[in-house]
């Protein structure tokens, strides 16, 4: 049912009728299957996208490259779930190629980001260094293209 999957996560207000029509299933059992997958963890949650650059709400994003040591029997997990533990981090990924930890912050101005990394994040003991890059402009995320205009290629025809 990788269909099913994929129709919810790229656009999760579908209602189990509509994923019966899309796929040629009964409704009952579409509802059945979605409390499967959250049961099991493989729906782990629902979101909205939104382009807060469209609102007056004030906020930065930064991606936080970091190198760790990793622990004996524990490898990253345990740093990791350090690090997502903080209210800030919006996603933490476990990466290979230059540094160990990808870190996706928010904070309301960037000397709050810089507060996080300099306060709380190099502060971890296992943490031997970080790299901070600010998110000027997002221009896809999730799949979702933001702030796209309508470009009319016609050219003008005077």
């Amino acid at each position: 049912m990788d269909t099913i999957l994929k129709l919810l996560e790229d656009n999760a207000t579908l209602t189990p009728a509509q994923l019966a029509v899309m796929c040629g299933k009964e409704t009952g059992d579409i509802k059945k299957l979605i409390r499967e997958y959250e049961k099991d963890g493989v729906i782990v949650g629902y979101k909205t996208l939104i382009d807060w650059d469209k609102t007056d709400r004030e906020y930065v994003s930064a991606l936080i490259e970091v190198k760790i040591t990793p622990q004996r029997d524990r490898g990253f997990d345990r740093v990791a779930e350090k690090i997502y533990s903080y209210p800030e981090v919006q996603s933490l990924y476990l990466m290979s190629g230059g540094y160990d930890l990808c870190v996706l912050i928010e904070g309301k101005t960037m000397k709050e980001v810089a507060y996080f990394v300099a306060q709380k994040l190099a502060t971890i003991e296992e943490v031997v260094s970080t790299a901070t890059h600010f998110v000027l402009r997002k221009y896809k995320d999730k799949g979702v293209v933001y702030g796209v205009e309508e470009i009319d290629e016609r050219g003008n025809c005077n």
